[in-house]
């Protein structure tokens, strides 16, 4: 809630952010967020990037319109690589942005940075559905939002690591068979 109240904050002093733009928060690693090797226990990196997204949907104006819309976003695949340990009280920028879109997705990028230096990275890819039911259409989207202005296309490369990722449709089978 912290974050959220912060972002609205700065969206009403600094204005909207662009779409395109990186949005990026201040944090610092805790106790509830190291593991036994006294680093940040990698499973928290994806829930302080969530804090991220937060952060970017208010401060682009999207929460307001998918509240309104009664909308909401679910992450579908993610993956982070890890390049140097976060420690405890290191304090850490968490940046945030709109990577593209294809026919059934939203891509976001999200890093953790000390002193402009990349320690994590995550690549998330996210649907939007609507509460009363369904996959929310790209142009039901960007007719209320507006198509936002240089979004860049969906690298070939996340294309193939969201097909290989993928699991099977909740329609379909997916027995639990290893080997």
């Amino acid at each position: 809630m912290l974050v959220m109240r912060r972002a609205r904050r700065r969206l009403r002093r600094e204005g909207r952010l662009a779409a395109t733009a990186v949005s990026r928060i201040r944090v610092t690693t805790l106790p509830t967020d190291i593991d036994v090797l006294r680093h940040m226990n990698n499973g928290r990196y994806l829930s302080l990037f969530d804090l991220g997204r937060w952060d970017l949907l208010v401060r682009t104006g999207m929460m307001d319109v998918m509240k309104s819309n009664d909308w909401y976003a679910v992450v579908s695949s993610e993956t982070v690589t890890f390049r140097k340990s976060l420690q405890l009280w290191q304090r850490f920028d968490i940046e945030s942005c709109l990577l593209g879109h294809d026919d059934k997705a939203i891509y976001l990028e999200h890093r953790a940075v000390v002193d402009g230096e990349i320690y994590a990275r995550a690549i998330i890819r996210s649907r939007m559905l609507k509460r009363r039911g369904g996959t929310l259409s790209h142009e039901e989207l960007f007719g209320a939002i507006g198509r936002p202005e240089g979004l860049p296309e969906v690298e070939p490369w996340m294309h193939d690591w969201a097909d290989a990722s993928s699991l099977p449709s909740t329609r379909a089978e997916a027995p639990s068979i290893w080997r």
